[in-house]
């Protein structure tokens, strides 16, 4: 069973709740990818949200506001964290228990999914902060995982530039409450994946990312495929979502 949630007047600010017959074993909360660029959206996660269905899973599919259509800065950030704490409500609605929610996502969506479980190390005040959902688990699938590294390499043909509003000698204020290289510890466990030939957002963005929150204090577990295909992460069937659902499987809080 599917519905749909508005948390804004936009469009785009939308989310779907996916639920399994039964008592789900959780529920993950999807981020979509796309460079935080216009023409993508939460349709994108369509077969991730099926497959976590058939699994026991509740899905709550989370759409925002791309860039130039609202989401430039601080827009896309308030959506995602006006968005997850909608769950809370229609959660309990619903009937839902909200004891074990992960946080999953895809490329520029892996940023969103690593920030949500951040956002309780945020100041009152700031973008995001004294969030109402409280992740247990974080996944990152090929994603934008350190802000800064990603404006200096021109990721996205300068993506992180747009959506942040600037590069971090302009505004180093937005990368540090946003860049989860900057948030670690965030205090629960992650699961970072990656292709090592990712033509779109480069394996170092993983590596980089697992070796500062582990030197944080983080539990992390960094996974390397030998794909150079971006979008596998979004295929139900491949190496790289086959391993966040063993690694799933094998949370003491999921479990």
């Amino acid at each position: 069973m599917t519905t749909t949630h508005a948390y804004g007047a936009a469009r785009a600010q939308r989310a779907e709740l996916w639920r399994p017959s039964g008592v789900p074993q959780g529920v993950v909360v999807l981020v979509h990818g796309g460079y935080w660029q216009a023409g993508f959206d939460r349709s994108l996660e369509a077969r991730i949200a099926h497959d976590l269905v058939t699994r026991r899973w509740a899905v709550w599919n989370l759409d925002y506001r791309a860039v130039g259509d609202g989401g430039d800065w601080p827009g896309t950030f308030a959506d995602i964290a006006a968005g997850a704490d909608l769950l809370i409500t229609v959660a309990k609605d619903a009937g839902l228990a909200l004891d074990c929610v992960v946080t999953i996502e895809h490329s520029a969506g892996g940023t969103l999914a690593l920030w949500l479980a951040a956002r309780h190390r945020l100041s009152s005040g700031t973008v995001g902060a004294s969030p109402a959902l409280h992740p247990v688990a974080a996944v990152s699938q090929a994603g934008v995982n350190d802000l800064a590294a990603g404006s200096a390499a021109r990721l996205g043909g300068g993506a992180v530039d747009a959506v942040m509003g600037g590069s971090p000698l302009e505004v180093p204020d937005h990368y540090r409450v946003s860049d989860p290289a900057t948030l670690v510890p965030l205090g629960v466990p992650q699961l970072v994946v990656t292709g090592r030939g990712d033509p779109l957002v480069p394996v170092e963005q993983s590596q980089s990312y697992a070796a500062a929150a582990k030197a944080a204090g983080d539990r992390v577990d960094l996974v390397l495929t030998a794909s150079d295909d971006h979008f596998a992460h979004l295929n139900p069937h491949s190496t790289e979502w086959a391993a966040v659902i063993e690694w799933l499987q094998h949370q003491p809080s999921t479990s």
